[in-house]
């Protein structure tokens, strides 16, 4: 099928060559081609339909980085709307995400997941534990079998719903078409000239857009081969790539970080002969990291502008011999790409103002959230909240963000959702939560405290990883005695972080 035909997930399962490889599973130290591909999630998808599954209904995934993640979110996208979710999420979160897309079965691991198990169970939501055979096969452990087949998709169902979270802190749905997910996946493919001969190394989680877009469906719709291990791993990076001629991967800079730091001072490690590039995303990538990164594996490093509302990717730097500029992330692919100011006019190059996008892989709007989406378009143009320029040459810089949202490694984190844990303590007064510079993470997450009783730093700490998932627990507390306000009692984060932070660093 040509890639300009493709407009929905199914389509993109059949862009390839039945019998070219598509999955290798290193921990099982075995790979699929399309065929079996393909029919692991027809026979999942229609699993699915038989437990009851039909267009629109949210299927939830707690699944590790694996074949059964890849097939599970297919099967529920053609079936109903796949809805992956963290598999680190604590019990209080999973209830959460599990009454807000209204879930009607969640896939697990055979072994594990307790806490979502528990979720799902105390909620009436049937679970359905999700295995790999010898031979390389997923799928649904005593699957339901009544002769219901999932019927095929077009290109306006809802194929994936996530959540993002604003400056209000309420994670907000995201509902992501097929032609979205299908026009995005086509894009990244063809920014970087992907073929049936490239292999992606899937390094990002496949409950993130990232890892489902540009590791996954892009190199499905090009035909080529992932590798998808079940964690991403520095001391095994080197094998897996010579073992599998690995030719690109996408990653966080946080990534690309701990790869440096595994390198340290050595020469050119031998295995990069076959790395044809290197792709960043999610996070703003320092020039400093770029230049090594690029010293150390003579390839291209392009960064890459994405999110979630975009079905990923809206801009990148391109392959040479096209320029690519270290602080940039690079020109439109596939939209449209704009700067306006406060009162929304659009602004000329140089300008800086907020980054608005449109296009045919951007949402159109948050589900059952009008306040919300009256906010974030704006003449059909979607608000990113994020600060830029485009330069005379057409490439965009970002220059910050106009949310308060903090930006853990590509890990988006709601403060307020950390306030409102910190505030369930009994001890605790008021709590305000922000971002602080990391060397490694972009960001951690700190928050300052007002207690009405004593209590020690670490019992508070104990406290938010019972309740939060590893990446959003507060690494630093400031125990204060009273939380800077505006005059009209407003809380200013960014206030807040600079005399706390600042004055330490001092």
């Amino acid at each position: 099928m040509p890639v300009s035909g493709v407009t929905t997930l199914l389509d993109v399962l059949q862009a390839a060559s039945p019998a070219s490889p598509a999955i290798f599973l290193p921990e099982h130290g075995v790979g699929i081609n399309y065929d079996c591909l393909r029919q692991q999630v027809f026979a999942m998808a229609d699993a699915l339909a038989a437990a009851g599954i039909r267009p629109g209904d949210r299927v939830a995934t707690s699944l590790p980085n694996g074949l059964t993640a890849i097939v599970s979110f297919l099967a529920a996208s053609i079936a109903g709307t796949a809805a992956p979710l963290n598999p680190g999420y604590k019990y209080d979160e999973v209830c959460f995400y599990l009454e807000d897309t209204n879930a009607r079965v969640l896939l697990c691991p055979p072994n594990g997941a307790e806490e979502a198990r528990r979720a799902a169970q105390e909620r009436g939501v049937p679970v359905y534990s999700v295995a790999v055979d010898d031979g390389g096969g997923a799928h649904i452990v005593d699957a339901p079998k009544n002769g219901h087949s999932a019927p095929q998709p077009s290109p306006e169902d809802v194929a994936l719903i996530l959540h993002t979270s604003g400056s209000t802190g309420h994670p907000k749905r995201v509902p992501l078409r097929h032609c979205n997910l299908a026009t995005s996946a086509r894009n990244v493919a063809a920014t970087y000239s992907l073929t049936t001969e490239d292999v992606a190394l899937c390094v990002m989680p496949l409950f993130h857009v990232h890892g489902l877009v540009a590791s996954t469906l892009a190199t499905l719709v090009s035909g080529g081969a992932i590798v998808v291990p079940t964690k991403f791993n520095p001391l095994s990076f080197s094998r897996l790539v010579r073992q599998y001629r690995v030719t690109w991967y996408s990653a966080v800079p946080t990534i690309h970080q701990l790869l440096l730091a595994r390198a340290g001072s050595s020469e050119r490690p031998e295995f990069t002969g076959t790395l044809r590039f290197i792709r960043s995303a999610s996070t703003p990538l320092s020039p400093e990291i770029m230049h090594k990164m690029e010293s150390l594996f003579d390839v291209p490093l392009l960064e890459a502008y994405g999110m979630t509302e975009a079905a990923h990717q809206m801009a990148s730097n391109p392959l040479p011999p096209r320029a690519r500029k270290p602080g940039s992330v690079g020109r439109p692919t596939g939209c449209s790409v704009s700067i306006i100011d406060y009162d929304g006019n659009h602004l000329g190059e140089e300008q800086r103002g907020e980054v608005v996008i449109r296009g045919p892989n951007v949402f159109c709007g948050y589900e059952n959230n009008p306040e919300a989406n009256e906010k974030s378009f704006i003449d059909g143009w979607f608000r990113t909240g994020d600060e830029g320029f485009i330069d005379l040459d057409g490439y965009l810089h970002l220059t910050g963000r106009l949310k308060e949202m903090i930006n853990r490694a590509g890990e988006k984190i709601a403060p307020r959702e950390i306030d409102r844990v910190l505030m369930m303590h009994p001890a605790v007064a008021e709590a305000v939560t922000f971002g602080f510079p990391h060397p490694t993470w972009g960001e951690e997450v700190a928050a300052a405290v007002v207690l009405h009783e004593p209590e020690t730093e670490a019992a508070l700490l104990k406290f938010c990883r019972q309740r939060l998932a590893e990446f959003k627990c507060p690494k630093k507390l400031y125990f204060v005695s009273a939380i800077p306000q505006t005059a009209t009692g407003k809380i200013r984060r960014n206030a807040v972080a600079a005399a706390l932070v600042g004055n330490q660093q001092a």
